[in-house]
């Protein structure tokens, strides 16, 4: 599996890496537990006469970019918020047409082993784009280390931050990148299959973590809304949610650790 120290891709048509065969489905994907669960499904798919190429991407805006041009079929990498944002600003025609993986995050620190050893003035490592930095966010309150305003939920930024005790500040990180600098920060918001794949510092070493309260934000498999009753992306799909060679990868792109993750097409 490639590292996630590769550079973010800058085009839908260049820096992606198949993982598969010649395919009659492409499946974008990035690295660790989607690539890994993906690939997985789509050794199951060809043993029942479906061909599924995986693509990885090591951003979070070119597989979109990509579906959108028809260089893949479907993709599996956003949540449902993600996705209303990327049609709203996009204006894609997207549909999201199956359930994965509910990844839990967590606030880490390599330097503290607890928020009340946060610092004064201390820094915070958190995602850029609008969606995933509101969760974390969230996340940064129920630890009581911030208060927002009112009202904002996942859709808040660092400009809804209304109460800051301890003066952090805070340095705004593209998502898969946040392992790459937690180790510079007093905390920062992490992924635990981006953790384990960089094979980086333990993922169960999370100060707090999310849970199923946080259902809307299970990776979802998405397809062009023209491709929203295609056969074989429903046959793939209904192969990844039953297949046990899935589970045991996701089990093991999250350490098999069940505070990490959630079966959320069973929950």
């Amino acid at each position: 599996m490639k590292s996630l120290l590769l550079a973010t891709v800058a085009t839908a048509f260049l820096g992606f890496t198949s993982l598969g065969h010649a395919a009659g489905l492409k499946v974008g994907v990035t690295p660790g537990a989607y690539a890994d669960s993906v690939a997985a499904a789509a050794e199951e798919a060809k043993a029942q006469g479906l061909d599924v190429e995986v693509v990885e991407f090591s951003d979070w805006t070119t597989p979109n970019v990509a579906l959108a041009a028809g260089d893949i079929d479907l993709n599996y990498f956003q949540h449902k918020p993600f996705l209303d944002n990327a049609v709203a600003e996009r204006g894609y025609e997207f549909t999201d047409v199956g359930t994965g993986t509910l990844a839990n995050i967590g606030l880490y620190s390599l330097k503290h082993k607890g928020f009340d050893e946060i610092p004064q003035d201390g820094t915070v490592a958190i995602a850029n784009d609008p969606v995933n930095q509101g969760r974390g966010l969230l996340l940064l309150e129920k630890a009581g280390l911030i208060k927002l305003k009112d009202g904002v939920g996942f859709r808040g930024t660092l400009d809804d931050i209304v109460e800051n005790a301890k003066n952090l500040s805070f340095t705004e990180v593209e998502g898969p990148q946040l392992v790459r600098v937690t180790g510079d920060v007093d905390l920062a918001l992490g992924y635990p299959h981006f953790i384990v794949a960089a094979k980086a510092f333990d993922p169960a070493s999370g100060l707090i973590y999310s849970g199923i309260d946080d259902r809307q934000f299970a990776i979802r498999f998405v397809a062009r809304k023209d491709r929203a009753d295609d056969a074989d992306i429903a046959k793939f799909v209904n192969i990844y949610q039953s297949s046990p060679k899935v589970r045991a990868a996701i089990g093991t792109a999250f350490a098999n650790d069940p505070k990490l993750y959630t079966i959320a097409w069973e929950n």
